[in-house]
């Protein structure tokens, strides 16, 4: 398997939840910050910059798998999947950030969503990993 690449997003970030009832000019506003924020956090890290150089003109992975990893803001108890929004729109900042050419399943797997340790302010993490053409981690010939 390829090495992952691990994308922080500054913790505070707004986020979307799947449980609001957002008017959709502000939740355009948050997706718009979360994707420029997603970019942003591509573009600070060294060795994904590289690999994204090498690859040029194309994108840096055909297919890869996201896991998402939402550190909550508190350790109350939480549902990952409610903020799949929120993922959704970094996953957006991934492609925009030239490390695929669509969220398609022909192109993507994921974003699995997971909870990790309490940050304050909340967190959303990404660790994105290539796969070979065809590919499928969760393929085990059970399904």
């Amino acid at each position: 398997m390829n090495k992952p690449y691990v994308v922080k997003l500054p913790a505070g970030m707004p986020l979307l939840n799947a449980n609001q009832r957002l008017h959709h000019r502000p939740k355009a506003k948050i997706t718009a910050e979360i994707r420029a924020l997603t970019m942003e956090a591509v573009s600070d890290c060294p060795s994904l910059m590289d690999a994204l150089a090498a690859a040029k003109p194309g994108p840096l992975f055909r297919r890869a798998h996201v896991l998402g990893v939402l550190h909550p803001a508190t350790a109350r108890r939480a549902d990952p999947a409610n903020w799949y929004p929120s993922f959704k729109a970094a996953v957006d900042g991934l492609v925009d950030a030239g490390l695929l050419d669509d969220d398609d399943h022909t192109q993507l797997v994921g974003p699995d969503m997971r909870l990790g340790a309490k940050v304050s302010g909340g967190q959303l993490v990404l660790v994105i990993t290539g796969l070979d053409a065809g590919a499928d981690p969760l393929s085990n010939g059970a399904w």
